[in-house]
């Protein structure tokens, strides 16, 4: 049963497609330049812009993965992610594969961030937030009212190893490597909580291959352990052994960087997720699979274990 994943190469693809050698699967690898992470996996190189490219990538799967980011910038994701997803819905359509969309949580109302669920109100206060909302709202349409079989597997913001550019990496990890104070965005004290990527993907594999687990929403697994913003700073400063030493980036300050850093300029709006208590819960799939989350000090253990690695 060949599975594929469109968007291979990321901090999901890779560890996805590992998890999938579990269920026996041949998995086809597509993206802009794939790479092989199982000796005999099928690469397939995707123009993610062409529907025939889409076509040929999904061509034979009984599952498919969305696992793509597009550049982090509001006009970019407004031109490339209503297009491309109709193209992948379509050509699921026609080869009859299965749909997994991974996902984040940028539609849910800003009054849902200090707690999230798969029932969250959908009504974002960002303009990429309304992006996310029109995708949910397109593949949920799907499986409500067609024979296509769709999940949405859902995560926090992430942390893990093969993570290369998460705000506690680029911000903390290797500000303490060069010898610098972290600096983290909105309010120290704040709970947030993150999912360890290794987490993610165990759970978006077993979950395409749980016939009953479609059609649906999940939280994948994250942790319950209600740690502050500072707190994930001091996590990781104890496991490298420096001082926690830490300052808070303001909004104007994002906006003066844009001006020379482009992708700066594309989180102020994004803000609000940091400033309020930002809790996901991933109940619904502990309670349905038994799997919890990996301890948080473990998985920074981790993370850090494959920075030195680089």
């Amino acid at each position: 049963m060949l599975q594929t994943i469109l968007g291979a190469g990321g901090a999901i693809g890779i560890p996805l497609a590992k998890e999938l050698k579990k269920y026996n699967t041949a998995i086809r690898l597509a993206s802009r330049n794939p790479k092989k992470v199982n000796d005999d996996d099928e690469l397939y190189v995707l123009d993610a812009s062409d529907a025939q490219s889409i076509d040929f990538a999904v061509e034979g799967s009984a599952v498919v993965y969305v696992t793509i980011g597009f550049e982090y910038k509001l006009s970019v994701w407004q031109k490339a992610w209503p297009t491309f997803i109709k193209n992948v819905i379509d050509a699921c359509k026609k080869h009859k594969a299965k749909l997994v969309f991974f996902d984040n949580v940028y539609m849910y109302s800003s009054d849902e961030i200090p707690f999230m669920t798969e029932e969250a109100r959908i009504a974002p206060p960002s303009e990429k937030g309304k992006v996310r909302a029109k995708l949910h709202e397109t593949l949920t349409a799907e499986f409500q009212k067609t024979d296509l079989d769709v999940l949405i597997a859902r995560a926090a913001d992430f942390y893990g190893p093969t993570l290369k550019n998460s705000l506690l990496s680029e911000l903390v990890v290797k500000n303490f490597q060069k010898k610098k104070g972290a600096q983290v965005f909105g309010n120290l004290n704040k709970i947030h909580t993150y999912t360890y990527t290794p987490d993610a993907a165990m759970a978006t594999a077993l979950l395409g291959n749980t016939p009953d687990a479609y059609n649906q929403v999940w939280h994948v697994p994250t942790t319950k352990e209600k740690i502050s913003n500072k707190g994930w700073v001091e996590l990781i400063a104890t496991e490298m052994g420096v001082k926690p030493k830490v300052s808070v980036i303001p909004n104007w300050m994002l906006k003066l960087l844009g001006i020379f850093i482009p992708v700066m300029a594309e989180f102020p709006e994004m803000s609000y997720q940091y400033e309020q208590d930002y809790i996901f819960d991933s109940t619904k799939f502990e309670k349905r699979f038994g799997i919890k989350a990996t301890p948080a000090a473990q998985g920074v253990k981790q993370m850090l274990a494959e920075s030195h690695k680089k």
